[in-house]
């Protein structure tokens, strides 16, 4: 048996592991490279319904894409802690030295203008609201929901004119009875829907993630105030401080769902 904590949720799992192999018996794993549509895995479950149907139930982000497309496939490598290594966005390469200007102060414990990020908006069929880490998105009554993640990846600049994270945050917002996120891009290329599971570097192709998840990941990048970053990350219903660790790319198609 081995204990993870999935953003707040301690999961206890007993992991199937084999030496230079994947994990076996689980559902499709994230994260994945959207613009591969093969998968093998047998695992089947029920889409989630859309986002707006949906609560909101927390935010939070990686420091790197976790997943890969073909805007955001320049590999960083891997992190401190040896987990993981993520993507950065092709436009990374081209930002002005304007946007490149180091702000004031240390930016959600150490990011930097031309860094990229993967903000997720984690949604839930549980009557919730929305808090800190992934138990927020479950309740007594409710241990089995229907999850999705909206994922919106970003390249960080110095930049008051670019996206503000202020326009994407909760604070209180309803719509129809469901907690919803003010807004979430909409104009960065169709999202790409697929089943999966949890991701962060608990997770590996040998240590795999038990909870099913709906994903909607956009294909393209945009760029982000990172002083709008900066201001959330100081101060927000979440609890979120700073960015989390990815997971290592999942490319083994026994543990990936295929793309329609």
């Amino acid at each position: 048996m081995k204990k993870v904590m999935l953003s707040g949720l301690l999961v206890v799992a007993s992991f199937s592991t084999v030496a230079q192999d994947v994990c076996e018996g689980y559902g499709p794993q994230t994260p994945r490279d959207i613009d591969a549509l093969g998968g093998e895995n047998k695992v089947i479950f029920s889409m989630a319904p859309p986002a707006q149907q949906m609560n909101l139930c927390n935010i939070h982000f990686h420091n790197a894409a976790e997943h890969k497309a073909k805007d955001f496939s320049i590999y960083v490598g891997k992190g401190d802690n040896g987990y993981g290594g993520g993507y950065a966005c092709g436009i990374s390469k081209e930002l002005s030295k304007a946007e490149l200007k180091a702000p004031e102060g240390k930016v959600c414990g150490g990011l930097k203008p031309g860094d990229t990020i993967e903000m997720h908006w984690v949604h839930t069929s549980c009557d919730v609201a929305p808090g800190p880490g992934l138990g927020s998105c479950l309740s007594d009554a409710c241990a089995n929901p229907n999850l999705r993640v909206e994922t919106q990846v970003f390249t960080l600049v110095n930049d008051a004119n670019a996206m503000s994270f202020d326009d994407m945050d909760y604070d209180g917002n309803q719509v129809n009875g469901y907690h919803q996120a003010e807004m979430i891009p909409n104009t960065t290329g169709a999202p790409v829907e697929f089943l999966g599971s949890t991701t962060g570097p608990s997770f590996t192709e040998q240590a795999c993630s038990p909870l099913q998840v709906s994903w909607s990941v956009r294909p393209q990048c945009a760029k982000l105030d990172i002083n709008s970053l900066q201001t959330w990350c100081e101060s927000n219903e979440f609890d979120e401080k700073k960015a989390h660790g990815v997971r290592e790319l999942v490319t083994d198609k026994r543990l990936l769902s295929h793309i329609h």
